[in-house]
């Protein structure tokens, strides 16, 4: 094993005493943190900036926001992993500095990219964390086991996981932070560069684990995961809260509906942005030759954007009205669209995503 890779499972899990099965809850919330901070580079960079999130015991919470946005800096604080530098946090009842500890106890934690040893099968990479975990002796193996078979990988548990697919090793980086059953469970962007079939197969697994009771707080960028899997969502940008409430709250709250103008080039959607500006209350947004107006009265305004645009001889591609997604959301709030959002539209239409401009 990996020097590294072991320092990892060490200050997650290790030597800190043995796995607490916790009988009575010290508070309602899984998760309580208030005013997180944390500054890098001497001052330049400010991760977190005043960062509030609750988590409810039995919840699924998911963390939105873009890259840089402060979504990973808050999981390793909230996982002991990283001391902020001001604020407090508490989980299931205890202070992230003061019991840094006994919040290992109750907590696994699975990252953006599989931490697995590669050198090691299924079965030993389990085994070695269960161990670490203080496990009873004669519990490791069948633990092991049960969730190699939870997982579907039990006909690959004695191969090397370097001849696991990037799915398989994502399924057992998550069944590693199962092994001694917490009941709050970190996961952070856990389908990031995973296909289509594999994503759905791990939400599949997290929406079982959170009907048998374990709490989970969820960083993504996928809009759709966050939609389908958590209770409430809280919108992160540059270290803050912007935005928090169950995903049809958030849709509500952006407008009634969504209606998206196609031009015949870039330059005509930003002159069309600022000719249909007053239709909107929101900010419109302009993404290459797409032009995006979240308004009231849909059809009504949809009929008046067609007639300013005919009057001013600007031809029209395409027209659409749709409810408010979490993609919208995201987009009013942030003013731009997720990562993977901009990987998608490069993969189907050959182009670099464009950044999306905004006129108020």
């Amino acid at each position: 094993m990996s020097l590294s890779r072991f320092s990892q499972l060490l200050a997650l899990y290790g030597p800190f005493g043995r796995v607490v099965i916790l009988t009575e809850m010290p508070s309602s919330l899984a998760v309580d943190a208030r005013g997180l901070t944390k500054v890098f580079s001497k001052g330049a960079v400010r991760a977190l900036d005043g960062f509030d999130i609750e988590v409810p015991i039995g919840q699924v919470v998911g963390l939105l926001g873009p890259n840089g946005s402060g979504k990973t800096t808050a999981v390793r604080i909230l996982s002991t992993i990283l001391q902020p530098d001001a604020g407090s946090a508490a989980i299931m009842g205890f202070d992230v500095q003061k019991q840094a500890s006994s919040v290992r106890r109750v907590i696994g934690l699975a990252g953006q990219y599989a931490t697995v040893d590669e050198n090691l099968t299924g079965t030993e990479n389990l085994d070695m964390v269960g161990h670490l975990c203080h496990l009873a002796r004669g519990t490791v193996k069948p633990r092991a086991l049960e969730l190699l078979e939870q997982f579907g990988l039990s006909d690959a548990a004695d191969r090397p996981v370097s001849t696991y697919s990037g799915g398989m090793r994502r399924r057992l980086d998550l069944a590693a932070a199962l092994v001694a059953r917490p009941p709050l469970l970190f996961l952070d962007e856990p389908t990031t560069g995973l296909d289509p079939q594999s994503r759905l197969g791990l939400w599949d697994v997290i929406e079982a684990l959170v009907k048998g009771g374990t709490t989970v707080l969820l960083t993504t960028q996928y809009l759709e995961e966050a939609d389908r899997l958590a209770n409430r969502v809280v919108v992160i940008d540059s270290g803050k809260v912007i935005a928090n409430g169950t995903p049809a709250e958030l849709k509500r709250d952006l407008g009634a509906t969504v209606l998206e103008l196609t031009l015949a080039d870039d330059a005509s959607a930003t002159t069309a942005s600022e000719m249909l500006k007053d239709l909107s209350t929101k900010v419109t947004h302009v993404d290459g030759n797409l032009l995006e107006l979240t308004v009231e009265k849909g059809p009504a305004v949809a009929a008046e954007a067609l007639r300013r645009l005919d009057a001013a001889d600007m031809p029209l591609l395409g027209l659409s009205l749709h409810e408010p997604s979490l993609d919208d959301v995201f987009l009013a709030l942030t003013g731009q669209k997720t990562e993977v959002d901009t990987e998608a539209l490069t993969a189907s239409t050959g182009r670099k995503g464009r950044k999306a401009k905004e006129t108020s």
